[in-house]
C-alpha cells in the first residue's frame, strides 16, 4: 500500500505541466505543432469577421508573418530560438509600437489565439498556462487608449 501511495507514474502529455526539464515546446510535440499554432492563428484571423480590423493591419500575403510568428513561438515555447537567430531579440513592444494597438485589437488577437489554443493544444494544463501568458503579452502590446 505504501508503495502505491508513493509511486510516481509518469504524467501523460495531455495533462503534464511544463518543467525546466520539459518545455511547452516539447510537451506539444515540437516543430510541427508549433507551426500549426502559428498557421491556425492566422487562418482564424483571416476568416473570422470579428478579427477583421486586426487582419487588415497585417501585410499581405500572410506567408512571411506566419513564418516569423512560428519562429517567435518556437523560442518562446522553449524550443529552438529561431527568431533570435534570424532577427535578434524580439523586443515585442518596440516592434509593435508603429501599429496603433488598443484594447479592442488586443481582444481580437486573444480571441484568435484562444480559438487556436482550443483547437491545437490538447493538454488543458498547458493550454490554460499559455492562455494566461499570452494574455499578459497581448496586454503589454497596448499602446493606445
Amino acid at each position: 500500500m505504501i508503495k502505491r501511495l508513493f509511486s510516481r507514474s509518469k504524467p501523460s502529455t495531455t495533462t503534464q505541466a511544463p518543467t525546466p526539464e520539459k518545455t511547452p515546446y516539447e510537451i506539444i510535440g515540437g516543430e510541427a505543432p508549433t507551426r500549426a499554432i502559428a498557421n491556425r492563428f492566422y487562418d482564424i484571423m483571416a476568416s473570422d469577421e470579428y478579427a477583421k480590423p486586426l487582419y487588415d493591419m497585417h501585410p499581405q500575403p500572410l506567408d512571411r508573418i506566419r513564418q516569423v510568428f512560428f519562429e517567435f513561438l518556437s523560442g518562446w515555447l522553449g524550443g529552438p530560438d529561431l527568431f533570435v537567430e534570424k532577427h535578434g531579440h524580439p523586443m515585442l513592444r518596440k516592434r509593435h509600437m508603429p501599429f496603433p494597438i488598443d484594447q479592442d485589437l488586443r481582444d481580437q488577437w486573444m480571441y484568435c489565439m484562444n480559438k487556436t489554443l482550443d483547437i491545437e493544444v490538447d493538454n488543458p494544463v498547458l493550454r490554460e498556462g499559455l492562455r494566461q501568458s499570452l494574455a499578459q503579452l497581448a496586454s503589454h502590446m497596448i499602446n493606445q487608449h
